[in-house]
């Protein structure tokens, strides 16, 4: 089969000069391209870059491909961004791995993500959403202290640093004022849970299937850990990794099972990483979502949670492509 690969790199994507300095952290590194593409060839397939933006449009009009593995994070500040690429497959009529445009522009909405998993009765912190409209009108005191604040619409802990733990009203209001500034998007202002932060991998549709529940140890002991962007850039000094993480057999049950209901819920497919704080009473408290979960060879959470339970790169990435044509098929 002749397989696309569909991506954005960093190299490729310009940074705006008021941008903020993580602007460019979802977008990829020819390092993931190709080890993707040894991947897939693995498998025994041929496979073409299509890379991302106007590229990505010339090629795959261009490049008669059977199917397109796509990692495309897509371009601007949109919270539709990352649907932009299956879209333009869907019009072409050119089927593709992972999540659908739909359930894409939902997981990158945290508020609305939180909103629908709620209401199926997955745990989800106390939550507040302010944009530019209604700042001004924000009863500060009212929020939950302490809060964790972080914008609406992005992934890759962009906008997630060691200071968006805020601890008082004037905290918040202050880094709530300048997110909106540098983001241009609504923040979410989440009641902070403190506990363990778990990640968990999910592979396949009918059913799909927990790969691993990962505990990220920090190993200066604090209990306010958080896993900022400075963490995840200095991860090998910083933390280490569980998996499975060392919980009570009935927490990780009641993970399991929160995980595969919002992957169910939000319709995702072929795999995601959906992220949980375990609170002191050993409550998963539901985070975020990622449908389209980074896979750089050394350093994303999935990749990590996959070697230490002793799956290969390849095989976790032939594992999803194994899905995606199997649902195909049905």
């Amino acid at each position: 089969m002749k397989i696309g690969l569909s991506y954005d790199l960093k190299d490729s994507v310009a940074a705006g000069q008021e941008q903020p300095e993580d602007a460019l952290e979802e977008y990829d590194s020819m390092e993931t391209v190709d080890a993707l593409k040894a991947a897939i060839e693995a498998k025994g397939h041929s496979v073409v870059k299509l890379g991302g933006g106007r590229e990505f449009l010339r090629r795959v009009l261009s490049e008669e491909v059977d199917f397109v593995f796509n990692i495309s994070e897509g371009l601007g500040s949109y919270r539709s961004r990352e649907a932009q690429v299956p879209s333009v497959l869907e019009m072409l009529n050119i089927p593709y791995s992972g999540a659908d445009p739909q359930c894409l522009s939902v997981c990158l909405d945290k508020h609305l993500t939180k909103k629908l998993v709620s209401l199926e009765g997955v745990p989800t912190p106390r939550w507040s959403v302010i944009d530019r409209a209604n700042v001004k009108s924000v009863d500060w005191v009212s929020l939950p202290s302490p809060a964790f604040v972080k914008p609406v619409w992005e992934g890759s802990s962009k906008g997630i640093r060691l200071n968006s733990l805020v601890r008082d009203p004037r905290q918040i209001q202050s880094t709530v004022t300048q997110l909106l500034k540098q983001y241009h998007q609504p923040v979410l202002v989440e009641e902070y849970i403190s506990g363990q932060e778990v990640t968990v991998g999910v592979v396949g549709n009918s059913p799909p299937r927990i790969v691993g529940i990962m505990g990220v140890v920090p190993r200066q002991k604090d209990a306010d850990f958080v896993y900022s962007l400075e963490v995840k850039r200095d991860y090998e000094n910083l933390v280490d990794y569980e998996c499975p993480a060392k919980l009570d057999k009935v927490v990780l049950n009641n993970i399991e099972k929160y995980a595969l209901k919002t992957f169910q819920v939000l319709e995702c497919r072929d795999f995601s990483r959906i992220d949980f704080r375990i609170s002191a009473d050993g409550t998963p408290y539901f985070l975020e979502i990622n449908p389209l979960a980074g896979l750089n060879p050394r350093s994303s959470d999935l990749i990590i949670m996959a070697k230490l339970i002793g799956l290969t790169y390849n095989g976790l990435i032939g594992s999803i492509l194994d899905a995606a044509l199997k649902r195909l098929e049905q």
